[in-house]
C-alpha cells in the first residue's frame, strides 16, 4: 500500500468504511439483457443572458423508447458531467435504460448540464448553484431547455409532475431552489449531499419551509453522517433540518442518511431506488402536517387552513377586471371590492359566489372599510377626469356620497369603532387621522410619520393597536391607539419577508382575524403574523401577479378574499374576521 493512501485511511477511517460499504447494484453496473441503449450526445451552450459571458458543456440522453409521438418526461442534472458517464459513481444512462425498460420510471429525456465558466478558469458554479432566488430557474426554463429541445428536435412534457431535477452538493440545493421557485415547471427533486448551509444563505430553507404554504413538490434527500462540517455549516445537520421541516409541513419526501462522506458514492449506490421512489405514482393524500409541538401561541399555517393548506385551494370569484383593490367585508359577511380604473364597486353577497356591480360611475377607489355607523368609507384616486383625491363616505342604502376630507393623498384606510378614520399617505410616509363626522375637511393632520412608503393599514382585533405595512421596506409598524384617537409608541413590530434580490417586501393591504392575527399582502403572497408580531407563515398568491388587498367575508366570515390584479379569489379558513365596527 502506498504511504499516502495508508496515511489517508488511518486519518480518515470513515472513508475506508464507505469505500467498502457502498457498492453499485445490477441496475447501475450494466444493462439487463434485451434492454435497449439510449443515445447520449454532447453539446455546448454559450448564449445565456441570465449568466452572460459564460460557456458550459452539456449532454442529452434520449431513451430508445422515445419516438417523438408525444412529449417525454424530463430530468435535469446539475454538474451533469458527473452523472452522464457510464464508469463513474452515478451512471445515469445505464440506470435510466434499465428502469425505463422495466416501466419503473416514465420515458424520460435527461439533460445534463455543467455550471458555467467565465473566462479561461473562472467557474461560475457557486454563484449559479448556491444563490437563492429565481435566476437559475429562469436560465433553465427560458434559455437552456428551449435550446436543447430545438437542437435535438425533442419535446419535453409541460406537466410539472413529470419534470424532475437532480444535483449533488451545491447542485442539489440548486435543484431544490428551482422547484421551490417554479413548482409550475418542476415538482420532483433528488438531492444528494445537499448544501443546505450558509454558503450563500441556503441555511434559511428549513425555516422558509415551515413558514411557507406547502408547495406541490416531492423531495428525495440523501446524505451521510460523515459529510462536511466546515465554515459554511454542518451538512448532516442541515439535511436533517430539511427533512424535519418537510415533515412538519406534510410534504411527500424521503430522507436517507447513510455513513458516507461528501461524495456521490452513497447517492450513486441508491440512485435506482431513489428514482423509483421519485417517479412512483402520486399519493392519494399527502401526509398531515406535524402539530403536536405547536404551543398555544404558535400560529402555524395548520391552525388556519385544513392540513396546512395548499396553493390549489384558491377559488376564483371573478375575473376580467382592470385592477382590483379595496377588499372589504361587512358585519354580515358580504364582500366588496373596487375595479379602480373603471370606477366600479362590486358586491358578493354572503350566500353567493359571484360579484355583482354595486356602485357604478363613482370615484376610483383604492381603499374601502365600514364604520361604526354602518356606512362605507373610501379612499379615492379621483373621479372621471378630475384627479382630486378624497376621503368619502357612502350610504349603503341610498348610495349617496359625501366628502369627508379633501387635499389628501390617501392610499388605504381603516375606520375605528370610536369614529376615527386612519389613512396612509404613501408618498409622505405618514398616517393621517380624521373623524368620521368631518365633512369637506381640508388637509387633516398626520398622526404618525417616518414610515417607508406606508400602504396597508389595520386595527388589532381589540382595536387598541394600529398596524401599518411598509411597501418600500420590510416592516409593519404598530402603534398604541390613544383614547383621543392619537397614535403613540410606534415600533417596527413585524418583519415581512422580501423576495430574494429585492430590498422591499411590497407590504400592501391587510386585514385582521378574530384571533388577533394580521394578514398582510406582499410580493411573496399573504404574510400572516400573530398578535405579538411573529410570522406564522406565508400564503401563496393565487396567480403570479400583484396581490394588493384582502378581507374576511362569506359564510361565517371565514373566507379569506384577495384582490389579485385582474382577478378576485377566496379560500376557506379555520378562523374568521375580526369584528367589523
Amino acid at each position: 500500500m502506498k504511504p499516502l493512501l495508508l496515511a489517508c485511511l488511518l486519518l480518515c477511517p470513515a472513508l475506508a468504511v464507505v469505500a467498502e460499504k457502498y457498492k453499485l447494484g445490477p441496475d447501475s453496473i450494466e444493462r439487463a439483457p434485451g434492454v435497449p441503449k439510449g443515445r447520449v450526445e454532447k453539446f455546448a451552450f454559450a448564449d445565456s443572458k441570465v449568466f452572460p459571458e459564460t460557456t458550459r458543456d452539456g449532454w442529452i440522453y434520449i431513451p430508445s423508447q422515445y419516438d417523438g409521438s408525444k412529449p417525454a418526461a424530463l430530468m435535469v442534472f446539475q454538474d451533469g458531467g458527473g452523472y452522464v458517464g457510464e464508469t463513474g459513481q452515478q451512471r445515469v444512462p445505464i440506470v435510466f435504460d434499465n428502469l425505463i425498460a422495466k416501466g419503473e420510471m416514465p420515458v424520460t429525456i435527461g439533460v445534463f448540464i455543467n455550471p458555467g465558466m467565465r473566462g479561461a478558469n473562472g467557474s461560475n458554479r457557486s454563484f449559479e448553484y448556491d444563490s437563492l432566488g429565481g435566476a437559475y430557474a429562469k436560465f433553465l426554463i427560458d434559455e437552456l431547455l428551449p435550446f436543447v429541445a430545438q437542437k435535438y428536435s425533442v419535446k419535453f412534457t409541460d406537466d410539472p409532475d413529470l419534470r424532475a431535477l437532480c444535483g449533488m452538493s451545491s447542485g442539489a440545493i440548486c435543484a431544490f431552489t428551482v422547484a421551490w421557485e417554479r413548482p409550475d415547471q418542476f415538482r420532483k427533486v433528488l438531492s444528494q449531499i445537499g448544501s443546505f448551509t450558509n454558503i450563500r444563505g441556503g441555511n434559511v430553507y428549513p425555516s422558509w419551509i415551515r413558514k411557507t404554504e406547502r408547495k406541490p413538490i416531492r423531495v428525495f434527500l440523501q446524505d451521510g453522517s460523515n459529510d462536511l462540517n466546515n465554515l459554511h455549516g454542518n451538512w448532516p445537520l442541515a439535511n436533517q433540518e430539511m427533512a424535519s421541516a418537510l415533515a412538519f409541513m406534510g410534504y411527500d419526501f424521503q430522507f436517507v442518511l447513510g455513513t458516507g462522506s461528501h461524495s456521490g458514492q452513497h447517492g450513486g449506490t441508491i440512485l435506482p431506488d431513489s428514482l423509483r421512489w421519485l417517479w412512483r405514482p402520486a399519493l392519494a393524500s399527502l401526509p398531515k402536517p406535524v402539530t403536536k409541538d405547536n404551543l398555544a401561541g404558535d400560529e402555524a399555517l395548520s391552525k388556519v387552513f385544513a392540513d396546512g393548506g395548499k396553493p390549489g385551494d384558491w377559488e376564483l370569484v371573478g375575473e376580467g377586471y382592470g385592477f382590483t383593490d379595496g377588499a372589504c367585508g361587512d358585519a354580515q359577511g358580504n364582500f366588496y371590492f373596487s375595479d379602480l380604473p373603471k370606477s366600479l364597486v362590486y358586491r358578493v353577497a354572503v350566500g353567493e359566489t359571484k360579484p355583482v356591480a354595486w356602485l357604478e360611475g363613482g370615484p376610483k377607489i383604492s381603499g374601502l372599510k365600514f364604520g361604526p355607523d354602518g356606512k362605507l368609507y373610501a379612499a379615492t384616486q379621483g373621479q372621471g377626469t378630475n384627479n382630486a383625491k378624497k376621503i368619502i363616505v357612502i350610504d349603503p342604502v341610498t348610495k349617496a356620497i359625501e366628502t369627508v376630507a379633501t387635499d389628501v393623498q390617501p392610499n388605504d384606510l381603516i375606520v375605528s369603532k370610536t369614529g376615527w378614520i386612519y389613512f396612509t399617505d404613501t408618498g409622505a410616509g405618514q398616517v393621517v387621522g380624521v373623524p368620521i363626522t368631518a365633512r369637506n375637511m381640508p388637509r387633516p393632520h398626520p398622526v404618525a410619520g417616518g414610515i417607508n412608503k406606508p400602504n396597508g393599514i389595520a386595527l388589532s382585533a381589540d382595536q387598541r393597536m394600529l398596524v401599518v405595512s411598509e411597501y418600500g421596506g420590510t416592516n409593519a409598524w404598530s402603534y398604541l391607539v390613544g383614547e383621543d384617537g392619537g397614535l403613540k409608541g410606534g415600533e417596527k413590530n413585524m418583519e415581512l419577508r422580501a423576495p430574494v434580490g429585492k430590498i422591499d417586501s411590497g407590504g400592501d393591504g391587510m386585514t385582521t382575524d378574530a384571533a388577533g392575527r394580521y394578514w398582510i399582502t406582499s410580493h411573496l403572497g399573504i404574510q400572516m403574523f400573530d398578535v405579538g408580531g411573529r410570522m406564522g407563515g406565508i400564503v401563496s398568491r393565487p396567480q403570479d401577479k400583484g396581490t394588493v388587498s384582502c378581507a374576511f367575508a362569506g359564510p361565517g366570515r371565514s373566507y379569506l378574499y384577495v384582490c389579485n390584479a385582474d382577478k378576485v379569489y377566496r379560500r376557506k379558513t379555520l378562523t374568521e374576521g375580526a369584528k367589523v365596527p
